[in-house]
């Protein structure tokens, strides 16, 4: 398939929200949504770093309308205050951020583990709290970025990643198969709800991204942030190319599909279908983590 970000339509009158925004895949999702019209808001934590997000696209992009709002996903209070004060219809929500594999145990300010929490239920509840901005709008998309990393993901994610048997990598697997049976099982609960909202996923392949030098994730080991800091320039693709999926599934993507680049092993390459591990496809297990993650949240999804 022979996609590129220049087939993008025009998002002229639109709103879209991208959480990570800031910087890495996050930010050249928000440069090209800025550079085709869409009025951007980048949902971060770090306000002083949106800031600046926001200056550099300007730079490209001087008439793009962008702008930042405050979104810690690792507080469900911060989750509920983002979408309290939104006003009028979403066209695009994107699920963005994301931590990885921090080397211990570390919990979010509701007491979940920091990548279940952050990664999956925090995009859950914003999601939720969000629809129904979404669905006020006319062709309300959704689009949810998991990882290659999903397929060493297990039924296993429905125990949260507990401290006790903590392992960084298999805890980080489990919460993008989370990611990836949310975007599916959204776009399942949109069509038997007959709406108009669709639920696309995506993954970036392997890009060099703050993931790997951010201090919440492996980045907090030192050694590993400089290896991967140098390594990750030389052997990576860029950032700016693992966005392309993403903006593929903002764009065109079927309701449902899940992209990533095309190359075998998905590393890199053109965008193309991505292949899901058999607990991805179970919809089962996505219909116990959709209660499971109400229950955690209190966030149920209202969609009259």
């Amino acid at each position: 398939m022979s996609w590129d970000v220049s087939q993008l339509p025009s998002y002229a009158g639109k709103a879209a929200i991208v959480t990570g925004g800031n910087s890495g895949i996050g930010f050249y999702t928000a440069l090209e949504l800025a550079r085709h019209g869409a009025r951007v808001y980048l949902a971060c934590r770090n306000a002083e770093a949106a800031d600046h997000a926001v200056q550099r696209i300007r730079a490209v992009a001087p008439d793009s309308d962008v702008d930042v709002l405050v979104l810690d996903l690792a507080s469900l209070e911060s989750v509920a205050a983002l979408a309290a004060g939104w006003d009028g219809p979403l066209d695009l929500l994107v699920n963005n951020a994301g931590v990885m594999a921090p080397p211990s145990w570390r919990a979010t300010a509701d007491g979940f583990e920091l990548q279940f929490g952050t990664n999956h239920l925090g995009h859950f509840a914003l999601t939720g709290r969000l629809l129904p901005a979404l669905l006020a709008a006319t062709a309300p998309r959704v689009v949810t970025v998991a990882s290659i990393a999903h397929r060493n993901g297990s039924a296993e994610v429905l125990f949260g990643n507990p401290a006790r048997g903590y392992r960084p990598p298999r805890a980080y697997s489990n919460s993008k198969l989370a990611n990836l049976l949310f975007g599916l099982q959204l776009q399942r609960r949109a069509s038997a709800a007959d709406s108009a909202l669709t639920s696309t996923v995506a993954h970036p392949g392997v890009s060099a991204t703050n993931l790997f030098r951010s201090t919440d994730g492996m980045g907090a080991n030192p050694v590993l942030r400089g290896v991967c800091g140098v390594l990750g320039q030389v052997l990576l693709q860029s950032a700016a190319a693992g966005a392309v999926p993403t903006l593929y599934a903002a764009a065109v993507a079927a309701p449902g599909s899940y992209s990533g680049p095309s190359w075998p092993g998905e590393f890199r390459g053109g965008v193309g279908s991505a292949r899901i591990s058999p607990a991805g496809q179970d919809p089962g297990l996505a219909a116990q983590l959709w209660d499971l993650s109400e229950e955690l949240t209190g966030v149920s999804y209202n969609w009259a």
